[in-house]
């Protein structure tokens, strides 16, 4: 991905209450991450947070807290999340927080599941996903194949993140002290690029004509459905593609492109 000058950021939800962005973008942040909401309820601040980030410049992203208990769950919160944040337009990933012991209780099959489940539902109706969770469970009970292929934010509270692997955000405080914002507030860093990767790749709310192949699919669409499977491999690919008059050269463009993205 593409790496860029650190970034600084904040995390915020309810919690914090009333925020006046304007005075956290003067102190120095340059982003915030908005919980939407948690289960299948949308958090109360989160259109006020939204319009207020936006209106003081901030790069904007969202999280979903989740305490799904079953991939049905995860794929229901899913579809709660895209609802809230649908007709809005973020430069950070949707994040899925991970967080309950119940879930880790369950083991990495089960906690990577609920992450491919989640995450592969937002990008499915074209939002950019990624994974919250902290160092110690993202060691223990998420497959490395799902830890490469998403957004990684990693919470640790230290003065470095000892995660081996990539990845792309850190939340190193929960102690932040951020003026604008009563009280205390997660601190965050990032290291990737999201916001040209997201606009330019026409996601979460950022299409383009660029990207259009006709009014019902995007190039980026069907890039995602074949790296899935949904149209088959090699040459059963470029005929079905053909046929519903897609370009198969430019739709294998953007699939390579993704996958790139993924590693």
């Amino acid at each position: 991905m593409k790496m860029t000058a650190m970034m600084k950021g904040i995390d915020v939800s309810k919690w914090q209450g009333d925020i006046d962005f304007a005075k956290a973008a003067k102190d120095g942040i340059d982003f915030v991450i908005i919980r939407a909401g948690c289960g299948r309820v949308k958090d109360p601040f989160f259109a006020q947070n939204y319009s207020r980030a936006k209106a003081a410049k901030l790069k904007v992203g969202a999280y979903w807290y989740s305490y799904a208990e079953s991939v049905s769950d995860a794929r229901s919160e899913a579809a709660v999340c895209a609802s809230v944040i649908r007709g809005k337009q973020f430069e950070f990933p949707i994040f899925f927080d991970l967080e309950e012991r119940s879930q880790f209780a369950k083991g990495k099959e089960f906690c990577s599941d609920l992450v491919k489940t989640f995450c592969g539902e937002l990008e499915n109706v074209g939002y950019f996903a990624g994974l919250y969770i902290s160092r110690s469970p993202l060691q223990t009970f998420i497959s490395e194949e799902v830890a490469k292929r998403y957004a990684l934010w990693v919470a640790e509270y230290s003065d470095r993140c000892r995660y081996g692997g990539s990845y792309g955000m850190w939340q190193y405080s929960c102690k932040g002290k951020v003026n604008g914002i009563s009280g205390d507030v997660d601190l965050d860093e990032c290291y990737i690029d999201y916001p040209s990767i997201i606009v330019s790749g026409g996601f979460n709310g950022f299409g383009s004509k660029e990207h259009e192949t006709s009014p019902e699919k995007t190039i980026t669409e069907l890039a995602l459905e074949c790296i899935r499977g949904d149209w088959g491999n090699g040459d059963e690919r470029r005929k079905r593609l053909a046929s519903e008059g897609y370009d198969p050269q430019k739709v294998q463009c953007e699939v390579n492109r993704l996958l790139e993205r993924m590693k």
